[in-house]
């Protein structure tokens, strides 16, 4: 049932829209491909200026990389929730399967198309404009405090972001979460994900001679292909079981609330099946397993490079082979340890030549899911869309969720702009107005009443 306060929101929200829809399309407008380092800086003043014209006491914060931008706003109760976004987009090529250009937004069928629409400069002005509303509700005084995070390299895996989050914990202290991404799924539902897998990214490689050789001496020379598949092939069985010894000493599974939360999701075959056009699961996998799946560690082979691979045939034995990999790790499982790990397994199997180069990592994580603000975050996201909200224990992605969510100690949710089919990364990304207008309402509703939340007895019903 709608209150007062939640009423006045929806309606300053709806009146100030075109004000709102105008800040995004200037943040927009100005290019911030962190890839290439492009225009990152003006995007990270453009965003610090937004704050404090919306009253945040901020800093422009330099890493090792782009700037981090953090933004600071009392409330009536010490109790502190963080929002994480940032203002690095994707490139935006191939340029010419733009309806319009990317970086001139522009409003079509009820939405609005430019690069970052959706990710992930809508969100930022989401919830500015979520503040805006509950502060013009409760009588010009937001009831929690607010810290905004906001940086300009997720879109590169966020390289400096566990180093920043360590040396500004006093900084960054607060109770809880809004992380970007949020949004529904394809049945309307508010999807929150709580918890992400961590990753290990490493390039395999090995050098066998200084040059090519003819393909005629093939009974005399070494082949670094040969070289590097059978090294490869050590790593996992044909069952998909990772044979690193001890990978999964530390890996933990799902808890029975976790496997309850996977039983009550819809199948998604079919909709696997429309999305990849795939034919057939791994190990025959169908219906709830492969919900379940989530919770198992991965070994993936992102792309193997050696020998000639242009057009014809060019008779070559390969001097050097790589071969990029990714490793998806469980709750409790730690990228450094896989890493060594690693390197001991190829020894162990006589692949002491094979180069094993660190290329990144995230480490797992995961919110509770009884904690009060996962709680309020489906309670008031349930109220919005008018459906019970879909919480997932945890996705196949990774996410510098992990940099906040085990220093700070804090639950992480979220809650946002996002549908399935906003080709964010692609082409034509756009952020539908329905959905930003119900995303921000979601989002004031989380901000009005976070503090109350945290403060009712472990197990209250969300308010």
């Amino acid at each position: 049932m709608e209150s007062t306060i939640t009423r006045a929101i929806d309606a300053h929200i709806t009146a100030n829209l075109d004000r709102h829809l105008s800040e995004l399309s200037t943040l927009c407008a100005q290019p911030s491909v962190s890839a290439r380092g492009e225009g990152n800086r003006d995007c990270a003043a453009l965003v610090e200026a937004l704050y404090r014209d919306y009253g945040f006491r901020t800093r422009m914060i330099e890493t090792g990389g782009q700037p981090v931008v953090v933004a600071h706003l009392e409330g009536a109760s010490p109790r502190r929730l963080l929002c994480y976004n940032h203002y690095d987009v994707q490139p935006p090529e191939p340029l010419e399967l733009w309806t319009t250009p990317p970086y001139t937004p522009t409003v079509r069928d009820g939405a609005l198309y430019a690069r970052g629409s959706r990710d992930d400069k809508g969100e930022i002005v989401c919830r500015l404009a979520a503040i805006d509303a509950v502060r013009a509700a409760c009588g010009g005084t937001l009831p929690c405090s607010i810290v905004m995070v906001t940086e300009g390299e997720e879109e590169i895996g966020s390289p400096h972001m566990k180093a920043f989050v360590q040396e500004h914990l006093d900084l960054l202290r607060c109770d809880g979460a809004i992380w970007e991404e949020g949004g529904t799924d394809e049945s309307g539902r508010h999807r929150m994900a709580l918890g992400g897998r961590g990753i290990l990214a490493v390039e395999l490689s090995v050098e066998v001679m200084d040059r090519d050789a003819h393909s005629g001496g093939g009974h005399l020379l070494p082949n670094a292909a040969w070289r590097l598949v059978r090294a490869l092939n050590t790593l996992k069985d044909a069952n998909e079981r990772i044979l690193i010894e001890g990978f999964y000493e530390q890996a933990r599974g799902p808890s029975p609330l976790d496997t309850t939360l996977i039983a009550g999701q819809p199948d998604p075959t079919e909709a696997l099946r429309a999305e990849t056009g795939v034919r057939s699961f791994l190990n025959g996998m169908t219906g709830g397993a492969l919900n379940a799946a989530v919770f198992n560690p991965t070994c993936t082979i992102e792309g193997i490079t050696t020998g000639y691979q242009g057009a014809g045939f060019k008779t070559v034995i390969p001097a050097r082979a790589s071969a990029k990999l990714d490793f998806r790790l469980v709750m409790s499982q730690d990228p450094e340890d896989v890493f060594r790990k690693l390197r001991r397994h190829l020894d162990a199997q006589g692949f002491d030549d094979v180069n094993v180069e660190w290329l990144g990592a995230m480490w797992p994580w995961k919110a509770e899911p009884d904690h009060p603000l996962v709680a309020l975050a489906a309670a008031t996201g349930e109220a919005v869309y008018g459906k019970p909200a879909s919480l997932i224990p945890t996705t196949g992605g990774s996410s510098p969720v992990y940099a906040f969510a085990r220093p700070l100690g804090i639950p992480v949710i979220t809650a946002g702009i996002g549908n399935m089919r906003n080709r964010q990364h692609a082409p034509d990304e756009h952020v539908r107005i329905d959905d930003f207008v119900n995303g921000t309402r979601h989002v004031a509703r989380i901000i009005e009443g976070f503090a109350r939340a945290l403060e009712a007895p472990r197990g209250a019903p969300a308010s």
